[in-house]
């Protein structure tokens, strides 16, 4: 899976998250967030290993991902743009003054959902080219994580790849069902078609025949 953990914050408080996976990313983003200069509007990427940390805050709302660089840039911050629509839509003014974990319950379904649809669906690519890439994506630039974590307090990410193999592997299954389906409908509509062909025929030819003889003969 190409997003295999994300958050919703204020500041440094976490409103809600979700991972796919054994890891301790949770810990990181928290130091993350944490050292994060400023408080204006920001997009900004971290890398570790192979994997990166996006962060999309607009109005004091940080939205967090972590992805495989493999995924690259535009659809981790699609996946971050959407998420922050959604949350800020459905929360409010609520946002600002909520404690921590207050939406986990609920919105951590949505993340999920919004993960495993960025991660999986060609859709969600290929509406994200049609509408061009971000202008402020284009621009952000992939800092290693030590721009941000001193080295001594930086910890070490750990991703159980097991898990990771076995996601990999229910989207392979996945897939083959959707081939087989497709194949399955194509096989129904040939046949059918083959049905109505040979009713034609015998129709036809009951036809030519029915102008060969008399009336009560076709009938009979």
């Amino acid at each position: 899976m190409a997003i295999l953990y994300s958050l919703v914050a204020r500041g440094s408080v976490v409103l809600a998250e979700f991972s796919t996976t054994s890891t301790n990313a949770s810990a990181i983003a928290r130091q993350i967030l944490e050292k994060i200069p400023g408080n204006d509007d920001s997009h900004v990427s971290y890398s570790q290993d192979r994997y990166i940390f996006h962060v999309k805050r607009t109005d004091g709302l940080t939205v967090l991902c972590m992805a495989d660089e493999t995924a690259g840039r535009r659809i981790p911050f699609a996946f971050l743009e959407d998420v922050h629509g959604r949350f800020a839509k459905t929360y409010g003014r609520a946002v600002h003054t909520a404690l921590a974990y207050a939406m986990n319950d609920e919105f951590s379904r949505v993340l999920n959902q919004q993960m495993e649809y960025y991660s999986n669906d060609p859709n969600a690519d290929r509406i994200n080219r049609l509408k061009g890439e971000m202008s402020q994506v284009r621009n952000v630039m992939i800092d290693n994580i030590d721009k941000v974590l001193e080295r001594g307090d930086r910890l070490e990410l750990l991703v159980d790849k097991t898990a990771n193999m076995q996601g990999n592997t229910f989207r392979f299954r996945k897939q083959t069902r959707r081939f087989k389906n497709t194949l399955w409908w194509r096989n129904v509509k040939l046949t059918i078609a083959l049905i109505i062909l040979i009713l034609v025929v015998i129709y036809v030819v009951l036809v030519f025949v029915c102008h060969g003889v008399t009336l009560p003969s076709c009938i009979g």
